[in-house]
């Protein structure tokens, strides 16, 4: 017989939603880049998705800080994985920070020649563009180093969301965390 999976919980979603902004986020550049060395007509096309990509990707990240919230008040805690999971939660907020401030200067940089009423000319089509791409590749530091803490969380402590089942039966919870910890030693 055909069953339905369970319907995830928020807290148990992390895993899913933490890969959408992370692969939009990488996108941008690409569709930047393109914008900065075709013509002005050309590269606005360009320009229109990687600044959409960028407001989706920066709106996935609150969604996934959301969710890794909840996650994370469910891990099992000690040790180095407090200092970790810290770690991660602190350069999450600030990665958030920062791709919100580059969407609000790709906004800028997309209605400017609009606002000053002037012709789309190289500067606001090439230069703007690539100076943009060297602030991004903060954000994008930001992004990994972010990233590589996550992993560590999974990969290093086995830190990993709870299926719904698990959760109500707390000697299953125990019982995976001991595993775990045993695993980590050898």
């Amino acid at each position: 017989m055909f069953e339905l999976p369970p319907i995830p919980t928020w807290d148990s979603l992390h895993p899913l939603i933490i890969h959408f902004p992370i692969a939009l986020l990488f996108l941008c550049p690409l569709f930047i880049g393109l914008s900065a060395v075709l013509t002005p007509p050309k590269g606005r096309p360009f320009l229109i998705a990687a600044l959409i990509v960028l407001l989706l990707g920066t709106a996935s990240l609150f969604i996934a800080a959301s969710t890794g919230k909840a996650a994370g008040e469910l891990a099992d805690r000690g040790g180095p994985v407090d200092s970790v999971l810290a770690s991660h939660e602190d350069l999450a907020s600030e990665t958030r920070l920062i791709f919100s401030g580059l969407s609000a200067i790709l906004l800028g940089m997309f209605f400017l020649p609009r606002i000053l009423r002037r012709q789309e000319t190289r500067i606001f089509s090439t230069v703007l563009p690539l100076a943009f791409l060297v602030l991004y590749s903060v954000g994008i530091l930001f992004l990994v180093n972010t990233s590589h803490k996550g992993g560590l969380l999974v990969h290093e402590f086995g830190v990993h969301a709870l299926p719904p089942d698990a959760r109500s039966q707390p000697e299953a919870r125990s019982v995976a965390a001991d595993t775990v910890m045993n695993e980590n030693k050898d």
